[in-house]
């Protein structure tokens, strides 16, 4: 390519003294020689003295070895006295890079020294170490080439665009005014060491400042692929994790990083931090944003985008972030140069937490690792938040309690919104008498041995929790959404009672809608009914449907078919599974089953509710468990997935990142080779069954292959033993359970 000659701009003479004695060489040695050939091992030597002065101004070579004419030509890049002011607050470190026998003659590497990047070459018998950017675009110089031409010239080619470098001094071909820094590097008995100066004292960015903000407003957990547009903010998480702020967890696709930052909100109601590239990556994200966003968990999305330079016409990977995040995320804003990013990041966390919901912050490469002034302080929630605690009007609360005491047979309906009251509900339950039905996705929240549990309601539910609905007067519905799915009533009389104003009479009319939070309306209540009241004790009831019901699943499990049904794979989980794990399950005929026959103790459950997206169990098991890492009622809980062979192929890739990081999940699939839930609704609609059918790998094959441990199972009578050993298992476990389709 044609490059342009600049301006010649030699330096004038200076003078670089050590008490009497000039030397013309950084390395404090050469005194006599005209120049260095920069064969020995150069020191820490700073001149004392600068003279070479015009019109006032200082000026230095980046050789840093002379800038005395004819020595120094001016032909490559100059340093000015701030400059090498600068490097006065400056340390050497000396870094091994490579073995001796690294590189033949006329070889080119890249290598790290610290932070810095370095082209290594071997050239004439001699390695030399230059800086790794070439100064044209950032090329790689380490993935070049040496290369002779016709002259005999040879020269160090950039892999981009063709600019060329003297292999070891990174001097430009006469005629070009540019060059690369070199370093010195010296050959030891163990191998090949360069010399790198640097500051002691990191320089705050802002992505320091970002990431700090996070921290202190208790995002402790961040999922993420680190990318060539996210670098500085990668860097930033790192260093907050190094002082143990922080954790971050490097996945296999920004999918799964946005799954596991909403499971891990959903169970602890803090926000998470999901981490990508520009473009493809962050468009990644927006699956499991969503999952986040319809389940009302705060996750904080941080993407990174091309430079603000080339923002605009469309340069590699540019997608234009604030339309694609705009409908998912109740707040996003881009970090411009000149941005308040303290006040942004402050922002981001509020809306999460309040809203419950997702925030993005859009991060340009360049303005991520901009310096800030030291004492600029990160943001934090004091004064930002208010109490959580919304009680509802005097009306509203007198309409519900009127309803209830006019009621003889009340049932009482838990939805995932109510997680957080679950004692209140529970007290207030036991007081009316009242069954205790839940939605799907509240599974886990009443315990199937309280007396007065009726189970989950809707597709995924059981008998005894539909006959209690039918046999009821009133419904009292805390926290659910009145999804089709659930099968909620419409024509019962309903109180319904929920913190998201909108989410009341979503769908139809109810008869008594309440807004609040569910604790507070629930205590509002209590204190309001008298336990003398007169409610229908319905304890017999349910005791006595929980035996028609017990039998039938026992007369489900002694079905033979093709393989294990999978009443009798949730019997065994229901007996094996710690009576206080975190559950993530998937969707399809897995999960219908799980709500069915799974006996459920302390658990917590954890699914994709209102997305219903495949794919959600594994990594949603990532999330939870990041959450018992840490201190709190999550601390140290066994965490097991659920799903079935499509779920589990959408990210089987993350099993690899369970065992990068040691988590004790054990990951439970029921293996049918079909999208058996689909196939069953083409029947329903009579329709063909088509493309529904899947060539699957050796599942518990593939988690030995990653270093897990891999159990299958094709035998009922082996469950017990594969469950047992995988729950024994320290670190990530996999059970393969062959299961018939048609038996769930």
């Amino acid at each position: 390519m044609t490059r342009a000659k600049i301006a010649d701009t030699r330096p004038m003479p200076v003078e670089m003294k050590q008490g009497e004695t000039v030397f013309w060489c950084s390395c404090g040695r050469s005194k006599t020689q005209p120049f260095c050939d920069g064969s020995h091992r150069g020191t820490d030597f700073v001149p004392l003295s600068y003279t070479a002065e015009k019109d006032g101004k200082v000026f230095f070579c980046a050789c840093k070895r002379t800038a005395s004419p004819p020595l120094c030509d001016g032909s490559h890049k100059q340093l000015s006295q701030s400059d090498l002011d600068a490097d006065a607050g400056l340390r050497t470190v000396w870094y091994k890079v490579a073995e001796h026998d690294a590189l033949q003659e006329g070889g080119v590497r890249t290598v790290q020294a610290g932070s810095q990047a370095l082209a290594l070459t071997l050239f004439e018998g001699r390695y030399a170490a230059l800086d790794n950017a070439c100064p044209h675009q950032g090329g790689p110089l380490g993935e070049g080439s040496i290369e002779c031409g016709d002259d005999g010239q040879c020269l160090l080619r950039c892999p981009w665009h063709g600019w060329d470098f003297h292999p070891t001094t990174g001097k430009s071909p006469d005629g070009f005014g540019d060059g690369v820094k070199t370093y010195p590097l010296e050959l030891r008995d163990d191998g090949i060491y360069v010399a790198i100066k640097g500051s002691a004292v990191h320089q705050r960015t802002v992505a320091d400042v970002i990431a700090q903000t996070l921290t202190q407003w208790d995002v402790r957990q961040v999922f993420g692929m680190v990318g060539h547009s996210n670098l500085g903010m990668a860097d930033a998480v790192r260093r907050q994790a190094a002082q143990g702020a922080m954790r971050y967890y490097g996945i296999r696709h920004e999918g799964a990083a946005a799954f596991a930052a909403s499971a891990y909100a959903k169970l602890t109601g803090r926000a998470a931090a999901c981490l990508s590239i520009a473009g493809p990556g962050a468009t990644n994200l927006l699956t499991g944003l969503w999952d986040a966003r319809m389940d009302r968990a705060p996750v904080i999305a941080l993407t990174g985008q091309v430079n603000t330079q080339v923002l605009g016409p469309g340069a590699f990977q540019e997608i234009d972030l604030a339309a694609a995040f705009a409908p998912v995320a109740a707040f996003s804003q881009t970090v411009l140069p000149g941005s308040r990013p303290v006040e942004l990041a402050d922002q981001a966390c509020k809306h999460a937490l309040v809203a419950r919901d997702v925030a993005h912050l859009i991060l340009p490469d360049e303005v991520q690792t901009q310096p800030v002034e030291d004492d600029l302080a990160a943001g934090t929630p004091d004064g930002r938040m208010g109490l959580a605690a919304i009680a509802p009007a005097e009306e509203s609360l007198a309409a519900a309690l009127a309803r209830i005491r006019q009621a003889k047979r009340p049932v009482i309906i838990v939805g995932y919104g109510a997680r957080e009251a679950m004692p209140e509900v529970l007290a207030l339950a036991d007081r009316l008498n009242a069954a205790l039905l839940t939605t799907f996705k509240a599974k886990g929240q009443v315990a199937d041995d309280h007396p007065l549990a009726a189970g989950v309601l809707g597709r995924s539910g059981t008998p005894v929790a539909s006959w209690c609905m039918n046999e009821a007067d009133l419904l009292l519905v805390f926290g659910a959404s009145f999804s089709n799915h659930t099968g909620i009533a419409a024509n019962k009389v309903i109180v319904q009672v929920d913190f998201d104003r909108a989410a009341l009479g979503r769908f139809h009319r109810v008869e008594v809608p309440v807004w609040g939070e569910i604790g507070v309306t629930v205590r509002a209540l209590s204190r309001e009914l008298s336990a003398q009241h007169s409610w229908t004790d319905q304890r017999a009831d349910i005791a006595a449907r929980q035996r028609i019901w017990r039998d039938e699943k026992a007369r489900r499990r002694a079905r033979r078919g093709n393989a294990i049904n999978a009443a009798s794979v949730f019997e065994a989980l229901s007996e094996h599974c710690p009576g206080d794990a975190v559950i993530t399950v998937d969707v399809g005929n897995n999960a219908y089953a799980f709500g069915r026959y799974f006996t459920v103790k302390r658990q917590r459950v954890l699914m994709s509710g209102y997305l219903g997206s495949i794919g959600f169990a594994l990594p949603a098991a990532l999330g939870a468990w990041a959450a018992t890492t840490e201190d709190g009622p999550w601390h140290d809980r066994q965490v097991v997935s659920i799903s079935g062979d499509g779920g589990f192929g959408q990210y089987m890739a993350e099993f690899t990142t369970a065992v990068k990081y040691g988590m004790n999940i054990t990951h439970v699939l029921l293996n049918d080779s079909a999208l058996s839930k689909i196939s069953k609704e083409q029947r329903a609609g009579h329709l063909e069954v088509w493309e529904t059918g899947l060539v699957n790998p050796g599942f518990a094959g593939f988690a030995e292959q990653c270093g897990g441990l891999g159990i299958l199972v094709k035998d009922e009578q082996a469950l017990t033993d594969a469950l047992t050993r995988a729950f024994a298992h320290a670190g990530p476990a996999l059970v393969e359970i062959i299961t018939d389709p048609d038996q769930t």
